[in-house]
């Protein structure tokens, strides 16, 4: 992370903050103003953090070093293959979360949060990776809200039939490459490959005492997840509104690493971080899906949207029900969508104007409206109904073939 944050330095993207800055809401509230990446050198007085980490395209562009432009198309072709090689074991030292500056972010979360924690987990001979949010419940438990069905949570159900604790090791601060990957839905047990394969092919891993592998991060903290469980929540999640209290389980730390001096990263809950991790590593997906059924040219997952509930599909119209085949297959790539557009390749999809001048211009209410009753949603919407379903709804912004002559759009030479 550190080469990341000196190249996005070189870049001109860091706000570095000189001044004692606190973990408790005056971090969280600075992050709030921009999309810089910004660097504290006085977290609490002593830490050092980092937030924003990845909180525009331009900054992924630079972790993984794709142009912007290409991101989605480039992602689309991923083989998941990269080397990974073990590279010495980890010697741990004793858990103290209170000699981390981690964050409590709003005036009614439940307490302090781990929001960046990667949970690389491994039972079985089966390893995965993803983030999930942990409230620090004392100096070596956390509560995390493992989302039912997942695959942290299906490895934790098998560790648990067999009478046995999952092992995990959580990562803090590691390469941004290494984040996305372990946010994206990739084949079982592929995420460290995946990364590998982001990073140029080869990745290097630790062996954790408990026998977890990880990459090398900030700050790791070695575990077990067994059968007790807590409270978690209320906690603002990526629409900016409170979910709510759960019964979740428990990590019980067991060791701790860190670099020298080591450089705390926390993500901002419903900031453009959070957003752009939970949205980004879709697109790929939905790319595939609709590139399935007709010319698909790029997908955006809107900040708007929360970065996850809404997509623009860009496509090349080729037949008259291109553009409903491309909102079948969005929906189908990425079941938490809630509302597709799709549009032509004269339509910016990066700009909310030039997207809302073609349902303006091209969308008729009887004709180009797809509505789906009755269906599974995202959880973290607000509106869903209390059986989880939702409605969803496509919209065909594109030309009707044949009529293009209508919707030519006055430019100079």
């Amino acid at each position: 992370m550190r080469e990341f944050i000196e190249a996005m330095r070189e870049a001109g993207e860091v706000v570095d903050i000189e001044e004692d800055v606190s973990s408790t809401y005056d971090a969280p509230k600075l992050a709030a103003t921009t999309d810089k990446l910004l660097f504290f050198h006085k977290l609490d007085g002593t830490r050092r953090g980092a937030m924003n980490v990845t909180a525009t395209r331009k900054a992924l562009s630079v972790a993984l070093r794709i142009e912007e432009q290409a991101i989605v198309q480039t992602l689309a072709g991923a083989r998941y293959d990269g080397e990974v090689h073990e590279d010495g074991r980890l010697h741990m030292r004793h858990p103290n979360l209170f000699s981390l500056p981690v964050m409590k972010h709003y005036p009614l979360d439940a307490g302090r949060y781990l929001t960046s924690g990667i949970v690389f987990s491994e039972y079985a001979g089966v390893q995965n990776a993803s983030i999930h949010r942990m409230l620090v419940q004392d100096d070596r438990r956390l509560v995390a809200r493992l989302v039912e069905g997942r695959h942290t949570d299906s490895l934790h159900c098998l560790a648990l039939a067999a009478g046995d604790r999952l092992p995990v090791a959580i990562v803090i601060g590691a390469h941004p490459a290494v984040t996305f990957a372990s946010c994206t839905r990739v084949p079982p047990g592929k995420e460290l490959a995946y990364a590998a394969e982001l990073l140029g092919g080869s990745l290097p891993v630790h062996v954790c005492e408990n026998g977890v592998r990880v990459p090398d991060a900030e700050i790791i903290l070695e575990g077990y997840i067994g059968a007790e469980t807590a409270d978690e929540g209320p906690f603002v999640d990526i629409t900016g509104t409170y979910d709510p209290v759960r019964t979740q389980p428990v990590i019980e730390l067991t060791g701790m690493y860190t670099r020298t001096d080591p450089i705390y990263h926390g993500i901002l809950p419903g900031g453009n971080e959070h957003k752009i991790l939970m949205g980004m590593p879709y697109e790929p997906a939905i790319y595939r899906s609709v590139a399935g059924v007709c010319g698909v040219r790029t997908v955006v997952l809107t900040t708007g949207g929360c970065g996850y509930l809404h997509a623009i599909v860009q496509i090349k119209k080729r037949t008259q029900g291109d553009a409903k085949n491309a909102i079948m297959a969005a929906f189908a790539a990425h079941t938490s969508l809630k509302h597709v557009v799709v549009v032509e390749e004269d339509i910016d999809v990066f700009s909310a104007e030039d997207v809302e001048y073609a349902i303006a211009t091209r969308v008729r209410g009887d004709r180009d409206l797809l509505v789906i009753p009755g269906v599974r949603g995202s959880s973290l919407d607000p509106c869903r109904s209390p059986d989880g379903t939702n409605v969803k709804i496509g919209i065909d912004a594109t030309m009707v073939l044949g009529e293009e002559e209508k919707y030519v759009r006055a430019e100079w030479d």
